[in-house]
């Protein structure tokens, strides 16, 4: 097996005393002639590799090799270089490319990853191993031991070196020693890793001592149950982050529709308002302010709540405050201006979904457990939807215009005759939902694909949150977001994502059956009437 050969000789001359020079004859071998004899020229040379080595493989790596005749190049900022004596070289027009074929290239990534397994830099070696590992559910290979026992026993980072322990363990499951297989299997049985299930798997498929076979299924038993918790856990986050964009986007319809009455079915249009607004903000950093791409979040976000909310006074404006205490117009009027504005949005950014890229702090994630990962956009999700939820919650119940939006909500002619000016204060409630709704599009511009239906996928959703929670009740709107996106997701481990709506629906239907007024009731005068 050449990634035997591979191995075997890297490790056996990487321990000589030095590394000698890359000569012409070791480029030749690796770029030109016949596939494995180019893998055979590749393990050798790797096995006593100094930098120039290490430097050709990567730029072998990197298709920046090219060749004429014996002669062999690499190619860096449009200029040649020979790759022995480093200096610059005339590049031939007709010059060829070498071609890497899947064989030779999984090749050169061991070989690169067997070389920064002894780097300095811990991230290299963090890279280097998961590349090794990656063939972890792989019939075994044994000619890696030596390599990763030096390895192990030269690491000092705990987390580097447990994975190397795993590697080992994995690789000694295939082992013609039985005291090595059931040492083996001790071991993985303390792993958290995914990947390592799959290995227990497939040995016990061709396990033939009864004893080891035994092992393995312990084992397997104590890696499956700590999984278990990662999934469960899992299962709760993503609850919570379908519960968080929920919130966002319910917040929004908890004032127009459950404050105002005002049923709203242009809703997740003000919310694509809110998106497309994003990928404006974005595309103006792109053009005139590369240097601060990486913050342009920040400035999209009252952009985003701005142009929602602005619309939103528009349509309250133009259409909505003639149809009061009429909502079957009202409904038939907003799904009309949402299906405007969704072909206002077709004709000037196109039919197709568009681009919204996260900023770097938004990219990666945090590793819990081996197979819990917790997104950094997700994190920075639900604490933007706490961060509205308070903001809201102070602005209803601690301002100005929240006194109006209350007494208006709940007694309209008497906050009238005590000088409310009721017609701006719809005006401003329906803006400010309006522009909450702008803020869900900015945040699920970072999440999901932004195009013309973006609304459609969540409009029926945040009304069953605002219908659960309780109409006009922000505590309610809070439960229910997050109660209904935990019910989901767990739910969709067991059923399916279809049924898993279904069950909601029918969950909702009968909750509303038995407590019309959802889980918290209105109180006060408009309760009453």
């Amino acid at each position: 097996m050449l990634l035997r050969h591979l191995f075997a000789v890297s490790f056996t001359l990487l321990l000589a005393a030095h590394a000698h020079a890359l000569t012409a004859e070791e480029v030749k071998g690796m770029a030109i002639g016949e596939t494995e004899a180019r893998v055979d020229a590749l393990a050798k040379a790797a096995a006593v590799a100094d930098e120039k080595t290490a430097a050709f493989i990567q730029a072998l790596s990197d298709d920046a090799v090219k060749t004429k005749g014996d002669k062999v190049f690499v190619v860096k900022d449009d200029k040649a270089y020979d790759p022995v004596t480093g200096t610059e070289t005339p590049l031939p027009a007709d010059a060829e490319d070498v071609i890497n074929p899947n064989l030779m290239r999984s090749e050169i990534d061991n070989a690169l990853a067997a070389l920064k397994l002894f780097s300095k830099d811990e991230k290299q070696r963090r890279d280097a191993i998961k590349t090794l590992g990656g063939s972890m559910d792989k019939e075994s290979d044994e000619a890696r031991l030596p390599l990763i026992e030096k390895a192990y026993a030269a690491e000092t980072v705990p987390e580097l070196k447990n994975q190397l322990e795993l590697m080992r363990s994995a690789i000694l499951l295939g082992s013609s020693d039985k005291a090595k297989r059931l040492a083996a299997a001790a071991q993985l049985a303390g792993s958290k890793n995914p990947n390592t299930k799959t290995v227990l798997i497939e040995r016990l498929g061709t396990e033939a001592d009864a004893d080891v076979k035994v092992a393995l299924q312990a084992a397997l038993a104590k890696v499956e149950a700590s999984l278990e918790w990662g999934n469960k856990l899992g299962a709760i986050f993503s609850g919570i982050s379908l519960g968080s964009i929920l919130l966002l986007v319910a917040l929004g319809l908890a004032i127009t529709y459950g404050l105002m009455g005002v049923i709203n079915m242009a809703h997740g249009e003000l919310m694509m308002i809110g998106a497309y607004a994003t990928y404006v903000v974005q595309g103006v950093f792109q053009k005139y302010f590369p240097g601060l791409f990486d913050w342009y979040l920040l400035a999209a976000v009252p952009v985003a709540f701005l142009a929602s909310a602005l619309m939103g006074a528009a349509l309250e404006r133009g259409v909505i405050r003639f149809l009061y205490g009429r909502p079957l117009e009202t409904l038939l009027a907003t799904w009309g201006i949402s299906l405007m504005l969704q072909q206002l949005v077709r004709s000037i950014f196109g039919a197709q979904n568009v681009g919204v890229e996260n900023p770097v702090w938004m990219s990666g994630g945090v590793q819990v457990l081996g197979n819990l990962s917790l997104p950094y956009n997700r994190l920075i999700i639900i604490v933007f939807a706490i961060a509205v939820l308070l903001g809201v919650a102070w602005l209803i119940s601690r301002t100005r215009l929240g006194l109006f939006v209350r007494g208006v909500t709940q007694n309209r002619p008497i906050a009238s005759c005590m000088g409310v000016n009721t017609a701006r204060v719809d005006t401003y409630a329906f803006a400010l939902g309006s522009g909450i709704a702008g803020l869900a599009g900015c945040a699920l511009s970072q999440v999901g694909n932004v195009g013309p239906d973006l609304g459609q996928g969540y409009i029926v959703d945040s009304f069953m949150v605002v219908v659960l929670g309780g109409v006009g009740q922000l505590a309610g709107t809070v439960y229910a977001a997050l109660g209904l996106g935990i019910l989901n997701k767990f739910l969709e481990g067991w059923t399916g994502a279809v049924l898993a709506k279904i069950a909601v629906l029918v969950f909702i239907i009968i909750f509303i059956q038995k407590r019309p007024q959802g889980i918290f009731a209105m109180k006060g005068r408009s309760a009453e009437a």
